[in-house]
Order: structure tokens, then sequence, then C-alpha cells
């Protein structure tokens, strides 16, 4: 899923200058979009991963729930109209740019309006081309974590740190001047997976879902090796100023040890099966180099990097960033809150804008999810639990009224209902009797 800024990479890719079209109606336009899509896939012919991306591709208006599909679903659900196929994305099913299951068919999804540069449309398609076939590539990853440490204080310095070798190492034009730089950022990630136990499958997870499909975009949707560079260097730069790192890091790291390794390791995409491991890991392995001892390596490579102005940047945010947990805190574990148990669940969010929140879940500040009780709408922050079993709002204000509350509102299906939690203020979700 993705929700990420395109307009640096346009001012790469396009002419200097030139001013974005105005908006065609989405029927108007899919069938160009279709047909660069077609291309996209028919170009790779399956040599990135073994398998052909193309398949069954939808473009939706969030606006209006307006499908426009390049063939026709399983079900009927959709009226064949000039070629295509055209109609409406019932309430609760997902509107994303991602991979779905709709009416008997898997959809690549991608909401409308595209972007108007046809560089950037190229990966934002290769991108969710990849989600669709995933589930079919012999491609393992360890169990999905939170990645929690990327919000810290060492977590978000030796990120950005390694953010910086790597992008060294995109525009080195000597392998040796390449190589210390990949050094350097291996350096800063067994760092990171040193002070954080967990977070070398944590990282992978995220790395092997979102940092390959992203890799698959850059190196799908990108024309030449000069654009891919370009694609992979905006990626590693645009995500520099998120909120948090937790979930959007993979789309910087993806691309860029993907290029590295593709230099270093050809053939390294067939090895995934067999070695589930972050990216890092694999870059490091084919190096065959061991990485720098002693205690001061790790503060000698930062200093090479910018490291003291960025602790300086990251000690201002981390006293913020406790303020904040305390509020949150306060809002979703101290005070009185409506659980909201997860059965059947579809989600919808801002993978750039999450706030993890040690021991409970995950903040998210809008979200849209839809389960088989009904429809949740945030627009002013929501827990998930670590378990992906609930999500948690701030109780309602007036106990005459349960279905809004502080940022959020509540649509229920027939026969569901509130009524009184645990806690005195607490509320739950009830089935149907």
């Amino acid at each position: 899923m993705d929700a990420r800024p395109f307009s640096l990479l346009a001012l790469l890719l396009t002419a200097a200058g030139s001013a974005p079209a105005e908006e065609a109606p989405i029927s108007d336009a899919a069938g160009r979009a279709f047909q660069q899509a077609q291309s996209l896939c028919q170009a790779d012919a399956g040599r990135l991963w073994g398998a052909s991306l193309c398949g069954p591709m939808m473009l939706v208006d969030p606006t209006t729930r307006r499908v426009v599909a390049s063939e026709a679903d399983a079900a009927g659900a959709l009226q064949a109209q000039g070629g295509l196929f055209v109609g409406q994305l019932p309430p609760g099913a997902t509107m994303a740019n991602t991979a779905v299951e709709w009416s008997g068919t898997r959809w690549t999804q991608l909401l409308w309006p595209l972007p108007e540069d046809a560089g950037l449309r190229a990966i934002l398609m290769a991108h969710e081309m990849f989600h669709r076939v995933q589930p079919t590539l012999p491609i393992t990853s360890p169990p999905a974590g939170e990645n929690a440490h990327l919000d810290t204080l060492e977590g978000r310095y030796t990120l950005q740190l390694e953010w910086r070798a790597l992008a060294a190492a995109l525009q080195a034009s000597h392998p040796s001047t390449r190589d210390a730089a990949i050094m350097d950022a291996l350096a800063f990630r067994a760092e990171r997976y040193r002070r954080f136990p967990s977070a070398m499958q944590e990282e992978a997870a995220l790395e092997l879902n979102e940092g390959l499909a992203e890799y698959t975009g850059v190196m799908v949707g990108g024309a030449t090796p000069e654009a891919r560079i370009l694609a992979a260097l905006h990626d590693l730069r645009a995500h520099v100023g998120d909120r948090s790192f937790v979930r959007s890091f993979a789309y910087a790291t993806g691309p860029a040890y993907g290029l590295l390794l593709n230099e270093i390791a050809p053939g390294w995409r067939d090895r995934l099966a067999q070695n589930p491991r972050d990216l890092g890991t694999h870059l490091r392995e084919a190096m065959g180099a061991d990485l720098p001892a002693g205690a001061d390596a790790v503060p000698a490579a930062a200093a090479r990097w910018g490291g003291k102005a960025l602790r300086d940047t990251e000690i201002t945010r981390e006293q913020q960033r406790l303020a904040d947990l305390d509020r949150l805190r306060a809002r979703f574990v101290a005070g009185p809150v409506l659980r909201l148990d997860l059965r059947s669940m579809r989600i919808q969010f801002d993978p750039n804008d999450l706030q993890p929140l040690e021991g409970v879940g995950t903040v998210y500040p809008k979200m849209r999810l839809t389960d088989e009780w009904g429809r949740l709408e945030v627009t002013g922050g929501a827990v998930m639990r670590s378990d992906w079993k609930a999500v948690i709002v701030e109780a309602p204000p007036d106990a005459r009224s349960l279905m809004q509350g502080r940022g959020w509102s509540l649509s229920l299906a027939p026969g569901w209902s509130i009524s009184a939690g645990p806690r005195p203020g607490d509320y739950v979700l009830a089935p149907p009797r």
C-alpha cells in the first residue's frame, strides 16, 4: 500500500518548467493507463521475478467510488463499455493503491488521479503490480513487527546515517568509493541491530514486502539505469521528513539495497526463498567483508556523514516525542476508551504518519476501517493493538451519542451495538444476539 510524495521525483524525471496537465475524466484516461501498464509488464516479461506482472487492473475514484477496469471481474459486477469495464465499488470495499480481492478477481488497484508524469506513474504501477503477484512468488519473510525502534533516538539516528551512506554508494563513480560507503551503511544498520534485538527480524519483514515492491517499481518503471538511480535517490531523500519511519523506511532502503545488490551479487533475487533476511545482510554476505570492530567504529563513520548535527536534531525531536507519548497514553490507556474487536478487518491509512505506543500498539492519526460490524472513520487518532485484534479510540464524551467521539465516527451494521466496558467510562463492541 502506498502513500508517497512524488513532487521531487517529478522534478528529476520531467523537463523543468513543465506544468501539469488538466485532470482528465477517469474513463477518458483509463485506457492509456492500462496500455502503459501492459507495456511495462510485457517489457519485463517475467525476468525480474520469474513471473509476469501483467494482470487485472482497476482505477478507482475515491470520491465517487467509480471503477474503471482493464478486464471483466469473475462475478460479473462490472459492465463492458468501450473496451473497458465499469462499475461502482460497494461501501466497505478497499480503496487504496494496493492489491485487492474483489468480485472474484485479484486486482492491482490504483486510486484516481494517477501521477501526471509518465515516469512516476510507471513506478507506482509496477510497485502495485508486484503486490498483486507477490503471494505467488517463492519469497518468504519473517513475521511482521511494529518497528517501534525506528521511532527512538538511536533508531532514527542510525537509519538516517544509513540512508546518507547508501545515497553516496549509489552515486559513487568508482567501486572502491562505493564499497566504502556501503560498509558505513552496513555498520549503521549493524549498530541498530545490536541496540535493538528484534530489529533485524522486524525490518526484514517490511523490507521483503514494501521494500521489494518499491524496488520493483524502480526497476520496471525506470526507463534507464540512470532513471532508476534517480528514483532510488529520491526514495532515500523523500522520507527524511516523515513523521515516523516505522512503516515508510523500507520504501527508501528497498530500491537502494536492491540496485547495489544488482551490481555486486547478480542473481540475489533467486536466493530470497532460501534466505529470507533483510537486504543489508544479503549485501554484506555478497561483499564477503567483515564490518569494522571496536567502540570507535560507528562514531568515526558517523562523523563522515554529518552525525553531530543530525544527533542534535534528533535529541530535540526525542524530547518532543516523549511528551507526545505521555499525551497519547493519557488518551488511549489511562483515560476511558472504546474498544472495537476486529474480525475480518480492512484498513486504509498513511504509512508515513504512524506513532508507536510501546506495550499497546500503534497510533494512526487517520484511518478508514471496515469490518463485519461496520465502518470506523478516524481523523483525530486511534490505536491499532500490536496483535491487530482490536482498534481503540477515545470513549465518546456523551453516553447518549455513542457513534462519534473526538476525531472519529462509527457506523454499525444491523444488530451490533455499543455496551459498557470493564472500567467506568469504557465501552466495547457488542455483537448481535
